[in-house]
């Protein structure tokens, strides 16, 4: 090969190695990927629905503080109310947990209850230990000095959260939208045993 065709073959070589460096380098120094439409659509639907499921604890925890409350300005009432009580520290831990509801509804001290029951009453325990000492205590619950004042007024939150939990469905994701209807089917149960069904 003559030295004009030697300096051709190198100068074709070095365009091509310089057009394949080019390639990587464009390829690759694009920096960090942002997001794109769908990625951000996933994160506001899992913000959404973190949202949802802390309302829907709140809810349940705070007909459960109103049972505690009733409870402790009533003892003569706990033979009727203790299982309800029971059955709403259930929803508190299944709602939390995200459950598919199972263990969080049975009714009125069912075994099937016990465990989930046990786990949701510590929730109490746990939440005002990790709060710093110097915090204001909560208001406590006010209760109506005649009992059966008190178990309609109760009978009235447990309808509240019922209605809340369904008012919920809507926005929720379906496992999570069938143990709100689930909690809130046991609602409906608890007001008819804490009103009708003591005329029975």
């Amino acid at each position: 090969m003559t030295t004009t065709g030697r300096r051709a073959l190198l100068a074709a070589g070095a365009a091509a190695g310089a057009t394949a460096l080019v390639g990587c380098t464009s390829s690759g120094g694009e920096g960090p990927r942002r997001p794109g439409a769908a990625e951000r659509e996933a994160e506001r639907v899992a913000r959404a629905e973190a949202a949802l499921r802390a309302r829907s604890v709140a809810v349940a925890r705070g007909l459960l503080e109103r049972y505690d409350a009733v409870l402790a300005a009533h003892p003569a009432l706990a033979p009727r109310l203790t299982p309800l009580r029971r059955s709403v520290a259930a929803h508190v831990g299944a709602l939390g947990e995200g459950g598919t509801g199972g263990e969080g509804t049975g009714e009125e001290g069912t075994g099937a209850v016990e465990p989930a029951a046990a786990s949701a009453s510590s929730v109490p325990s746990a939440s005002a230990s990790a709060r710093p000492t110097a915090a204001p205590s909560p208001a406590p619950v006010p209760v109506a000095a005649d009992p059966g004042t008190a178990l309609r007024e109760l009978a009235a939150a447990e309808r509240a959260a019922s209605d809340g939990h369904t008012d919920a469905l809507l926005a929720a994701p379906p496992e999570y939208a069938r143990l709100l209807a689930s909690v809130a089917a046991s609602g409906a149960v608890h007001i008819y045993l804490l009103t009708e069904g003591a005329r029975a």
